[in-house]
């Protein structure tokens, strides 16, 4: 089974895209977060995003271990929020971004259960000032390309309207 991308811009709506392409197929979904409560607005914001969901989701943290997370709940839907902080926690934690991104593709080429990746779109402003927030950019850029040359369905979300870029709605 082929995976769909979400890309989107920050609050574009992206995740409750996501959350409603998912929700299509039988219940319970893993939600596997990857975003880290480094501060008090960061723990506000995850628990909002936890609770707008409905019972059926099972949430997981996973910072960092992503393909590990998928292989373990490999036969329910899974939802990936988000890429983009996944391959930030990667780069400060200075881990192999390039093996990492390698056995995130094994494993969605092996997966069977539907699977919704949602990811930033962050090469649509200016040219950061620094080389770190530079080479953030370029590697989200790529990493986004990776994902959407194997996704089956690409999907880009503007102010909460999604627009099909590959595949079906």
């Amino acid at each position: 089974m082929s995976f769909t991308l979400v890309l989107g811009g920050a609050r574009s709506g992206k995740s409750r895209h996501a959350e409603a392409l998912i929700a299509r197929h039988p219940a319970p979904w893993s939600y596997l977060a990857t975003a880290e409560a480094w501060d008090e607005e960061m723990r506000a914001r995850i628990e909002a995003h936890r609770a707008r969901r409905a019972a059926g989701w099972a949430t997981v943290n996973v910072p960092l271990d992503l393909p590990g997370a998928l292989e373990r709940h490999a036969l329910r839907p899974a939802l990936v929020d988000c890429l983009t902080l996944w391959l930030t926690n990667l780069m400060l934690g200075q881990h192999d971004v390039e093996g990492a991104i390698q056995a995130l593709e094994a494993t969605l080429a092996r997966r069977r259960a539907a699977t919704v990746l949602v990811a930033s779109e962050v090469g649509l402003g200016i040219v950061p000032d620094n080389a770190l927030a530079r080479a953030f950019r370029d590697q989200a850029g790529l990493l986004n390309q990776r994902m959407a040359a194997r996704a089956g369905s690409v999907h880009f979300v503007a102010a909460g309207l999604p627009m099909v870029l590959k595949g079906e709605a």
